[in-house]
């Protein structure tokens, strides 16, 4: 992951420092314990179990190092009373030309959760809402090349 800084609320930061607890305690010991128990099995060069519990360990000081990475670039956005226009952290309400309401959570790239209607403030969407007000509008283009427009109802925290 290159250095680059990164915008978290401190929800997001709170949620890497526990994942990183968890996997640099509970989990490490989880597959230490994967790996001792492979060994017992004997012959190395072909134990499958020894063989997963040693990609799980990759993997997971793999994640160890991203995460702390990320946690050494970020920026902690903290929210404000202001809801005047949309910032990270806002809950913001938009209505397509069709009349139907969406609302989304704006949030830095890490904590992207499309089934909880969590977008990036790097995603088109993300871009093209910060800063605006209630009754502004914004227009993005679809990967088809469509045109599409959005009308700011709320902007909440």
């Amino acid at each position: 992951m290159p250095d680059t800084q990164i915008s978290l609320t401190p929800e997001g930061y709170a949620k890497l420092k526990e994942e990183l607890e968890w996997r640099e305690g509970e989990r490490a010991k989880e597959i230490t314990e994967a790996i001792r128990k492979a060994k017992e099995f004997g012959d190395l060069s072909e134990n499958a179990e020894y063989d997963a519990a040693r990609d799980d360990q990759a993997q997971n000081i793999a994640r160890i190092n991203a995460i702390n990475a990320m946690l050494a670039n970020a920026t902690i956005i903290e929210a404000t009373e202001d809801v005047s226009t949309v910032s990270l952290g806002c809950k913001v309400t938009v209505r397509d030309a069709s009349g139907k309401e969406i609302a989304f959570t704006i949030v830095g790239t890490t904590e992207t959760d499309s089934l909880a209607h969590r977008i990036s403030n790097e995603s088109p969407m993300g871009k093209a809402l910060m800063g605006l007000e209630v009754g502004q509008v914004c227009t993005l283009k679809t990967p088809s090349g469509d045109e599409r427009s959005y009308t700011v109802v709320s902007i909440e925290r």
